[in-house]
């Protein structure tokens, strides 16, 4: 989530980057995001879009109401996840590389890193890292991503940071999220909407009042 003492920084940090988004604007391959629970989908799915920073603490904070939503509401409602690391965030752009990795590698094992990233924040925090080298956060991260996945993915975690197709998937994804007009974590979208207060969406109660009536609405236009 966004502080105002970082606004200012992020507000002429965003213009730049869209103005170069749209400078460099060409289509992905497929379609960014991380879909939760493969499952059905037809036009009376409710899609929720979630934006959120693997190391931001208000992004952790909101991940439990909104996962016990969707598995709720069952193929009701389908859940795509769009990493979007936070320039102030330290790590959080290496972090985030390391789920394009391991989705690449097995879209099972995606959101058991991301909740690893969530449960064990602190270690990933400036504090935490400020004497490593770039490289030496690299191979804390692979180490940790290892142990989340398993031993048998380290020498591809290690390769995929040395793959520029890695680095180029999470930079699409921050412009995906920056082309939609996200500039903090966590940030929701309903049906292609944006919701504006994302602090309701901590728990489950707020999630049940954006979603009630979209699916009372459906049930009486049957």
């Amino acid at each position: 989530m966004l502080r105002k003492e970082q606004s200012v920084f992020f507000f002429v940090f965003f213009l730049f980057f869209v103005l170069d988004v749209h400078s460099q604007f060409i289509p992905p391959a497929k379609f960014d995001g991380f879909v939760y629970k493969n499952g059905p989908i037809n036009s009376d799915t409710i899609v929720i879009d979630a934006f959120l920073d693997p190391v931001c603490p208000y992004s952790r904070d909101s991940w439990p109401a909104l996962k016990y939503a969707v598995e709720s509401y069952g193929p009701s409602v389908r859940l795509m996840v769009h990493l979007f690391p936070l320039p102030y965030h330290d790590n959080a752009f290496v972090a985030s590389r390391a789920l394009h990795i391991v989705n690449m590698l097995n879209t099972s094992a995606t959101f058991h890193l991301l909740e690893g990233f969530f449960k064990h924040q602190e270690k990933f925090y400036y504090n935490s890292t400020r004497n490593m080298s770039r490289d030496f956060v690299v191979n804390h991260i692979v180490k940790f991503a290892t142990e989340v996945t398993g031993n048998s993915y380290h020498g591809a975690l290690y390769s995929g940071f040395k793959d520029i197709k890695t680095d180029l998937k999470t930079r699409v994804s921050f412009k995906y999220g920056a082309s939609r007009g996200v500039y903090g974590t966590p940030s929701f979208f309903i049906n292609g909407f944006f919701l504006p207060d994302a602090g309701s969406t901590t728990n489950f109660t707020g999630w049940r009042n954006f979603i009630d009536p979209l699916i009372g609405e459906r049930g009486q236009q049957e």
